[in-house]
């Protein structure tokens, strides 16, 4: 194994000077990417559509694509997935990453080309490990298994009889593996795209507690809820027990802060890593390149193409656009993609912030649907999740998943707030001194909230409930949402979600 782990070590690396490169050459890399994907389109009825023939520039592509959300896109999507090729893109389309982000009714399915499998989502999984063996020459990653916590596949939901296929980005790429990954991976098959999430996970610990495993990459919360079965069966203390060589976490989906301190009681080691990568069904769009840094790598030769909206422009009918080479650090952005997978000029509704140009770094700051802004505040979840992490912090408490809402003013003069909903791994001793750093925190990083806060002139003090443990998978659960890509919305500026989720804890 050691012969083969130094084998793999070496091949992996050989990567390295194309990721130099788009480092390096950012804006070059984009603009032969730009022109890659309006060739591409030229051959497809979106092409013809909006005359890709006629676009010799940025500008021309500004000018006769619009920008689309996913309901504007669905009609071109539910024409590919009713078995018709060349709409989006110009080589067939056989997979269709369901996925919200969100717990939304209605789930959106995403093209996946075999380029944007190949040349995106499977180069974002090599490029991930190849720059995790150049910071850490000495892994022993090898030697043993990655454990990957994949989704589930399902039939084409607009044309059951044909071949195409749907189901979790995560499901689709393990489906998909060449020999030699599935050789490296642990669960099997057929327990990894399981589609009962309980069995799943019973399975999966039970296959997997006897292996090598040396990495894991997945979800947070679905691979603590992983760990403690394994620990329960095994009757251990903790998961190096188990696997002693475990030594690294490939993480992604949500933010890692939250639960870094439950990870460090499950994984007691100095030398346990993490990673953060930012995979979504859309594209593979950035990795945590620096150890010491929790910033992502824009990930620049990936057959997609960047475009920029300020969220000051956000609401307005025809906003102000910008691509790669006119972003600033530090501003708030939504992100625009056209990707070789079929999406143009298409808003995935997350936001980023850069950190850097050169090269180009930044964090996800949130989603452009899920913050509070009722009072204009203007929390998103970059802010709660600091928030929480530091009272986190200060308590000695570790979370399971949090949900917050505004509380909106009423017509008896009663004041507005935050309410929060928290389910805990390891409650604070007291929920109130919790309640009270939270708050602080958020004032402290976020001035519109605070001057809303200021001596509680427009709004008190944040209300937090405990919720019990098992009620955001429950209700997740009740909403068919339960695993692969669906999560719990963070921030929500309306009550939908919380008042169904307080409503559970009323009936518990």
């Amino acid at each position: 194994m050691e012969v083969l782990n130094s084998f793999m070590t070496w091949l992996f690396k050989s990567r390295l000077g194309q990721i130099e490169n788009f480092k390096q050459n950012p804006i070059a890399v984009q603009d032969q990417t730009f022109l890659e994907l309006v060739e591409a389109g030229k051959r497809t009825e979106f092409g013809r559509q909006f005359g890709f023939d006629r676009i010799k520039s940025y500008r021309d592509f500004a000018e006769q694509v619009p920008i689309f959300d996913y309901e504007a896109f669905k009609p071109f999507i539910e024409k590919t997935m009713q078995g018709k090729q060349q709409v989006i893109w110009n080589s067939d389309i056989e997979w269709f990453a369901k996925s919200s982000g969100t717990t939304s009714s209605r789930s959106k399915y995403i093209p996946v080309s075999e380029e944007s499998l190949e040349e995106c989502h499977f180069k974002g999984g090599k490029d991930m490990v190849s720059i995790y063996v150049s910071n850490n020459p000495e892994t022993k990653l090898f030697t043993g298994k990655s454990l990957s916590i994949g989704g589930t596949l399902e039939k084409n939901p607009l044309n059951p009889e044909g071949t195409a296929r749907a189901g979790d980005v995560s499901a689709v790429i393990v489906q998909n593996l060449p020999i030699w990954a599935q050789f490296a991976r642990t669960p099997s098959l057929e327990i990894a795209l399981m589609a009962d999430w309980e069995s799943k996970i019973e399975k999966m610990a039970r296959e997997t507690m006897n292996e090598n495993v040396t990495s894991i990459a997945g979800v947070p919360t679905w691979t603590v809820v992983l760990i403690q079965r394994i620990l329960q069966l095994k009757k251990a203390k903790n998961i190096l027990e188990v696997w002693p060589n475990l030594e690294v976490f490939f993480h992604g989906a949500v933010a890692f802060g939250p639960y870094r301190s439950l990870f460090k009681e499950l994984i007691p080691s100095e030398k346990m890593r993490y990673m953060e990568t930012y995979n979504a069904s859309e594209g593979f769009f950035g990795i945590q390149d620096q150890p010491d840094s929790d910033e992502l790598l824009l990930l620049l030769d990936y057959g997609i193409f960047y475009e920029f909206i300020p969220m000051e422009e956000w609401e307005k009918e025809h906003p102000q656009v910008i691509s790669l080479r006119d972003v600033e650090i530090g501003k708030n952005y939504a992100l625009v993609i056209s990707t070789n997978g079929g999406l143009w000029r298409y808003k995935i509704g997350d936001t980023v912030k850069f950190t850097s140009t050169l090269p180009y770094r930044f964090r996800i700051s949130g989603r452009t649907k899920h913050f509070i802004n009722a009072f204009g505040e203007e929390v998103i979840v970059e802010n709660a999740e600091s928030a929480i992490q530091f009272a986190c912090e200060q308590t000695g408490a570790t979370i399971a998943n949090f949900t917050a809402a505004p509380v909106y003013f009423e017509n008896n003069g009663s004041k507005g707030a935050h309410e929060w909903v928290v389910e805990f791994r390891k409650a604070p001793q007291h929920l109130d001194e919790f309640t009270r750093i939270l708050d602080d925190k958020l004032r402290q990083i976020n001035s519109d909230y605070d001057a809303k806060r200021h001596k509680d002139l427009a709004l008190k003090q944040l209300i937090l409930h405990q919720a019990p443990e098992g009620l955001f998978e429950a209700w997740l659960g009740k909403k068919g949402k339960l695993g692969g890509q669906n999560k719990v919305p963070r921030l929500s500026n309306s009550r939908e979600y919380i008042d169904e989720i307080l409503e559970m804890i009323s009936n518990s």
